[in-house]
């Protein structure tokens, strides 16, 4: 005898619809249990109801030959999916999905004519928004949420979601192909499992399908309007998932608008203190950002949370209603408190577990044991973590986040990664998401763990990265993430491409990433031996094709090699290149300072350098400045000096009164048609200014006895100077001022 079928029309991730549905499982005892869900990940099902699996979890396919053609069915703990999963381990009954293999949907993602179908009817695109408009809700979310999900008494749900879909569905229009593949396969799962079992069976699917289902049409229809369908193959696992990703706002269809809402609703379903519940939360959270909330502002919130509710014909207070109390009697009405908190509330930050028993792809299996061992925890919400490279940890952590984003699994972001270069210490800021699992999928190509994956892809980029700098980034990438073959590779191939380079401009944009190397070689003591002669090498060819590659430049190309030298000078000094190679360094610098034929822009950047480093004397520096500011001098090329020398140096003017006469002359010198054409670029320039800046040059100019009087210079300071700094260096020695 076949069994009798009950078919329970549920909204996805509704807690109420969950407790219902346990409450029908209850008291209907099926032999088998039936899920809308991929059929050919059947065999995951009961792990479901394994003890270690924390959701929110979401159930992921992909296809082998194509990693990125992937799908995830999430799935939160009040979703009733899930909650139909645990009761039938719970109760040992069978648990089967029923909707379209994954290996169906996924050969038929790329097929441009199911892409190119017509939109459905607006009652098929929203069917409950349909029903809410009807009941004079202004969307479909309140409604549904109002007379199921926070109802305390709806009566019999299941029967009347059937009985209002049937209508709706009248009034419809056909279902599009691929919808109506779906019913056809659920519905001949259905009758497979009646004919299998005597006892009853539990039909779990989305309220819209009840119709469909539960409609008597010929098996042999159905299986033709399946006949021909092609297939890839696919591999399925469950993946963490994230609160977050299961908001409507996050682009998730079948989201729902408060995550955090409806985890709270699910845990207090049986709790008459439900919305003291929370907020209490509410009151924690405004609390520990320092306002100041009284039981008695709390008390009214409640009060005032069920009046709008009854004002508003619902049978309880839901979060828009508590929000609005909360704004009124703990915010004092300013509506940026609540929404300092609201996202942490409404949303959450939980993120799932997989039990280890559960098959994984390798990588992510890897992932799983790094964290175990680096003690990191995904988390939805960014957080800042600090890292410390001389502790084992510190340095197993920043390894980890490294390789992860050779892989381009983003799940760290490294703040101000150019200036920390060299440090000993990293701050990050971490934030966890669901399709980083695809991502890791993606990369099995390179290799079965991190590290092995993390090396093939960057030895990969290695053989195609065509510029010498982006080499250099790439070898750079290799120390930091700790992997010594790809370091090796990458640092054969980037001395061979540099043997080969002649280019002045290549060789100058490969001197910072070069630095960074040999600087995060000494944090992390990693070996770098064989690039410590590169540099050196580089820098010296730079030099000495320097001259000529500055000459008669156009405004790109200068500004152009304008940033390329002040980077490359700043590399040589971070690296702390010998004696020689500086003094080779500004020697080429001199010279094209020296050459008439450089462009002025690439003349003033030189010029400030060398004066910086003290290789020009302030006379020299006088002398240059009144000859290239000079009337005489046409007014771009004296333009393009005086950005090069002064662009994002200040100090100088303010400090240097010989340099700052220098150019005053010079302003008060040109004719006014020329000035007003000016004005652009000294805007420009003096923009970088801050505000300190721009008081103490007026202050320098036209108050100079005031701008001096706080700069008394000390006699015979020479001579004074080590014996200060030898006691400067033995306090910091000891630890302490005495």
């Amino acid at each position: 005898m076949a069994g009798a079928v009950s078919i329970f029309g549920i909204r996805h991730h509704g807690p109420g619809s969950a407790r219902r549905l346990v409450e029908a499982l209850d008291a209907l005892q099926p032999q088998v249990v039936l899920i809308e869900g991929p059929a050919d990940a059947s065999d995951l099902l009961p792990l479901l109801g394994d003890p270690a699996m924390v959701p929110p979890v979401a159930l992921l396919s992909y296809v082998v030959a194509d990693p990125t053609r992937a799908s995830f069915a999430p799935f939160a703990e009040y979703s009733p999916e899930y909650q139909a999963a645990c009761w039938g381990v719970k109760h040992g009954a069978e648990l089967r999905f029923i909707d379209l293999p994954a290996a169906d949907v996924l050969a038929r993602e790329a097929d441009e004519a199911d892409a190119q179908a017509e939109p459905p009817d607006p009652v098929t695109r929203d069917p409950i928004g349909t029903l809410a408009m009807l009941a004079g809700y202004r969307d479909g979310e309140s409604w549904w949420a109002h007379v199921i999900e926070e109802n305390p008494h709806p009566g019999p749900v299941f029967t009347a979601v059937a009985d209002a879909m049937a209508a709706l569905r009248a009034q419809a229009a056909d279902p599009a192909p691929h919808e109506a593949a779906r019913e056809a396969h659920m519905r001949l799962a259905i009758a497979r499992a009646a004919r299998e079992f005597d006892g009853p069976i539990a039909v779990v699917c989305g309220a819209w399908h009840v119709p469909a289902l539960a409609e008597r049409r010929p098996l042999a229809a159905d299986r033709a309007l399946l006949r021909g369908r092609p297939r890839v193959k696919v591999c399925a696992t469950w993946a963490p998932w994230t609160a977050p990703r299961l908001a409507r706002a996050s682009g998730y269809g079948a989201g729902v608008v408060a995550p955090g809402w409806c985890a709270h609703l699910w845990a207090t379903h049986s709790d008459a203190n439900a919305t003291v519940t929370w907020l209490a939360r509410i009151v924690a959270a405004l609390r520990a950002q320092g306002h100041f909330v009284s039981v008695a502002s709390v008390i009214e919130a409640q009060r005032l949370a069920r009046t709008l509710a009854a004002l508003r014909n619902r049978p309880a207070p839901g979060f828009e209603e508590l929000a609005d109390a909360v704004i009124a009697c703990l915010c004092e009405g300013y509506r940026t408190r609540w929404d300092a908190i609201a996202p942490a509330l409404l949303i959450g930050s939980d993120v799932g577990a997989i039990p280890a028993n559960v098959p994984r792809a390798p990588l992510i299996e890897d992932l799983q044991r790094q964290l175990k061992a680096t003690r990191l925890k995904p988390e939805a919400l960014e957080r800042s973590l600090s890292v410390d490279l001389r502790s084992a940890s510190g340095l197993a952590r920043s390894t980890l986040l490294h390789r992860l984003n050779v892989l381009d699994v983003g799940w760290g972001r490294l703040l101000d990664a150019g200036g920390s270069r060299g440090t000993f210490r990293e701050n990050w800021v971490l934030c966890w998401q669901p399709e980083f699992a695809v991502q890791l999928v993606e990369n099995l190509v390179h290799g079965a763990t991190i590290a092995e994956a993390a090396t093939g892809r960057l030895m990969e980029r290695m053989g195609r990265e065509p510029t010498l700098d982006g080499l250099a980034e790439l070898v750079r990438a290799a120390l930091v993430a700790d992997l010594d073959r790809a370091v090796a590779a990458g640092a054969g191939v980037l001395a061979n491409r540099a043997a080969l380079t002649t280019t002045c401009h290549a060789l100058l944009r490969t001197l910072p990433p070069m630095a960074a190397i040999m600087r995060y070689g000494e944090a992390r003591a990693g070996t770098v031996a064989h690039l410590d002669g590169l540099m050196p090498q580089m820098v010296v060819r730079a030099a000495l094709s320097l001259p000529h590659d500055a000459r008669n430049l156009d405004a790109a190309a200068a500004t152009e090699l304008r940033h390329a030298l002040l980077a490359a000078d700043q590399a040589i000094a971070l690296a702390q290149m010998g004696q020689d190679i500086t003094a080779r360094w500004r020697q080429a610098l001199r010279e094209v300072m020296e050459d008439e034929g450089t462009t002025r822009l690439v003349t003033g950047t030189v010029a400030r350098l060398l004066y910086e480093a003290d290789a020009l004397g302030a006379g020299a520096t006088t002398d240059l400045m009144a000859r290239m500011l000079s009337p005489g001098t046409p007014i771009a090329q004296a333009a393009g000096f005086f950005e090069g020398f002064f662009e994002a140096a200040g100090p100088r003017l303010i400090h240097d009164a010989t340099l700052r006469q220098a150019v005053d002359a010079w302003l008060v010198s040109l004719d006014e048609d020329v000035f007003m054409n000016s004005l652009p670029l000294f805007r420009r320039v003096f923009a970088a200014f801050d505000r300190a800046e721009r008081r103490r040059l007026l202050d320098a100019l036209f108050a100079p006895a005031q701008a001096t009087r706080d700069y008394t210079p000390v006699p015979d300071v020479a001579a004074l100077w080590p014996a200060h700094q030898a006691r400067v260096l033995a306090l910091l020695d000891a630890g302490g001022v005495s």
